[in-house]
């Protein structure tokens, strides 16, 4: 598959960005005329799940549905309507003794992608690493197998229909972890892994590995409410932070209120949450204002990916911007407020892939950032951060011209 895979990016890193568009297109048009058969056989991977012992969140995570599928019809659109980053000139310069010196983005060549329970990353790691050059190796999760496969169908037949080659995206057939192992121990062959999914999964790839990582541990997001925010939409925001998708990287997992509102935010703020089916629990001063259960030590570090959220109060923004970067993973933090100085201050202190004001964490997506489908979101400093999109899957490479100078 390694070899196949190093074959298949040499053609894809010359050829054409229309080529590659029209796979996209085609994809999104047999994706629809075949979506019985994939949702078929994600029905199946649904049926299994209790066996898998997968909770609701996890369940949610891997069931689609027409409206689902769609979505990931329109992702591929939506990515072959960008930009091609490929061959791009991110700068030039006309050096005194002539030379034309450039850096233009190129491919990495091959992705190894392993991921768990969402089959819509098929599609979406498939899409980007395709139009951004590279080859793609995936290995789903054995709690979405048949959909995986079914999906890889469809994507593997619009490749033959359009000229390119079969193996340009090639699918682990296998739910064997040893199957992970072997592939990481090839860096001659593959240029990047990239795990999606659980800190446990990203461990162990980051630890295997041979070759880089681009890893995103856990999704440890805080909201912020400020002394100065608008507390009904502060209340709007953090319903939508934890609430609109639980199961998902990018959702809150604690609150942080200014003491100076927390009597009068906090009781309208849990009552909302209440409704949305979120269980709270906070520290000794939340709950002397709202009747909440108690947060231990432990929950303060913890990705839920569920209905609860933990609930603090803190004394002043220092205090907050103190509890996020002790307890914070660097993926996702917001701070309501209408005070421009404090927005800022968060802005500059808080060190994380995304920080949000006045708006939801869940905004921290590829997608709703303008960069199409998203590989993941990175919460490494290097060589990409935050959501990884088509720019972040290339490198670059110096050319230079000249006419015949020579080094004194």
């Amino acid at each position: 598959m390694a070899d196949r895979a190093k074959s298949a990016s040499r053609r894809l890193a010359i050829v054409e960005g229309k080529v590659k568009n029209d796979w996209l297109l085609a994809s999104a048009e047999m994706l629809g005329k075949r979506a019985e058969e994939v949702l078929a056989a994600n029905a199946e991977d649904v049926r299994l799940a209790p066996g898998y012992e997968l909770n609701a969140a996890a369940i949610d995570r891997l069931m689609l549905n027409s409206k689902r599928l769609d979505a990931i019809r329109s992702a591929l659109v939506e990515i072959a309507h960008l930009p091609d980053p490929i061959g791009e000139t991110v700068e030039s310069s006309k050096r005194p003794n002539g030379l034309d010196v450039s850096r233009v983005r190129v491919p990495l060549g091959v992705i190894f992608m392993i991921y768990e329970s969402r089959p819509n990353v098929t599609a979406d790691a498939a899409a980007l690493c395709v139009k951004s050059g590279n080859a793609a190796i995936l290995r789903g999760g054995k709690e979405a197998f048949h959909t995986n496969l079914a999906i890889h169908a469809v994507l593997a037949d619009a490749l033959d229909s359009v000229g390119l080659p079969r193996d340009s995206v090639q699918l682990v057939r296998t739910t064997d972890r040893d199957a992970v192992g072997h592939l990481l121990k090839m860096p001659d062959r593959i240029d990047l892994a990239i795990p999606r999914g659980g800190e446990s999964l990203i461990r162990r790839v980051a630890e295997e590995a041979e070759m880089p990582v681009l890893k995103h541990f856990n999704g440890n997001c805080h909201v912020y409410v400020d002394a100065s925010a608008d507390l009904e939409m502060a209340t709007n925001v953090i319903v939508n932070a934890k609430a609109q998708r639980p199961g998902v990287c990018n959702a809150a997992e604690t609150l942080l209120v200014h003491r100076d509102v927390a009597s009068r935010f906090l009781p309208m703020a849990s009552e909302a949450l209440r409704k949305a089916g979120v269980e709270l629990r906070g520290d000794d001063k939340s709950r002397a204002i709202v009747p909440i259960n108690v947060a231990s030590p432990e929950d303060w570090d913890t990705e839920y990916l569920d209905l609860i959220l933990t609930v603090g109060v803190v004394d002043s923004i220092d205090d907050a911007i103190a509890h996020i970067t002790k307890h914070g993973s660097g993926h996702t933090e917001a701070i309501l407020t209408r005070d421009l100085a404090s927005a800022r201050k968060f802005v500059a202190e808080v060190d994380s892939a995304a920080v949000m004001v006045n708006t939801s964490t869940r905004f921290n997506d590829g997608g709703m950032l303008g960069l199409g489908a998203e590989i993941g979101i990175s919460t490494d400093k290097y060589h990409a951060r935050g959501p990884c999109g088509l720019r972040e899957l290339t490198t670059t490479k110096w050319v230079v011209y000249g006419n015949g100078q020579i080094r004194i």
